[in-house]
């Protein structure tokens, strides 16, 4: 989208904004211009959460997969060295939150969405997140109906909406090249005699 059309729509927003809440100001805004402590967070994200809480078995991932997003930065990248404070944040409290928090970890991992990695804070020391859109289109080719149709249908719509070109843009697997037969004493010798024969 161009710099002016979305200068305008940002405009009539305002507006309208403006219109529907005249008594609200910048100041009772969360305006990113304004404050600092913000991150990055793709459109998708939302539904994303949902695919991956359908896959996980009565066991939501979303609240820990957003926390580890919102810890991360442009490396995708996260140090896993707050693990009572990264369960709290993911909505786990008690005796055994550590543990569950470590069990939604895990099955972020096995389900493909981060690799985890052992470290000085034992097997789960490190968390790099991976593209989900390449997760879900991986997961689709070896498990055809693990995912919903639903969902698949609202994630291609809304990339589009978006303009994400990430289901598009997945690399395709390259097809095995066929294993070269190396010469044997028998076909040589084959080869030899028809030259002679053709020679003759």
């Amino acid at each position: 989208m161009a710099e002016k059309t979305k200068a305008k729509i940002s405009e009539q927003k305002l507006a309208l904004r403006q219109k529907v809440w005249p008594e609200i100001t910048d100041a009772d805004l969360w305006l990113r211009q304004k404050r600092v402590g913000f991150t990055t967070v793709p459109r998708i994200l939302p539904l994303m959460a949902v695919i991956m809480d359908s896959l996980s078995k009565n066991k939501p991932v979303s609240s820990t997969y957003f926390d580890l997003w919102c810890r991360a930065y442009d490396e995708c990248f996260v140090i896993l060295n707050k693990q009572p404070e990264m369960a709290f944040h993911s909505g786990f409290s008690g005796q055994r939150a550590v543990q569950t928090w470590s069990e939604r970890i895990k099955v972020l991992d096995k389900l493909g969405f981060i690799k985890v990695a052992s470290g000085p804070n034992g097997p789960l020391s490190y968390a790099l997140i991976l593209n989900p859109y390449n997760v879900v289109q991986k997961i689709c080719k070896t498990k055809p109906d693990f995912i919903r149709e639903d969902l698949l249908n609202a994630l291609h719509e809304r990339a589009i909406e978006i303009g994400a070109t990430d289901l598009e843009d997945a690399p395709a697997t390259p097809e095995p090249k066929p294993a070269q037969q190396t010469p044997t004493p028998a076909r040589k010798a084959v080869k030899l005699a028809r030259k002679l024969s053709i020679k003759s």
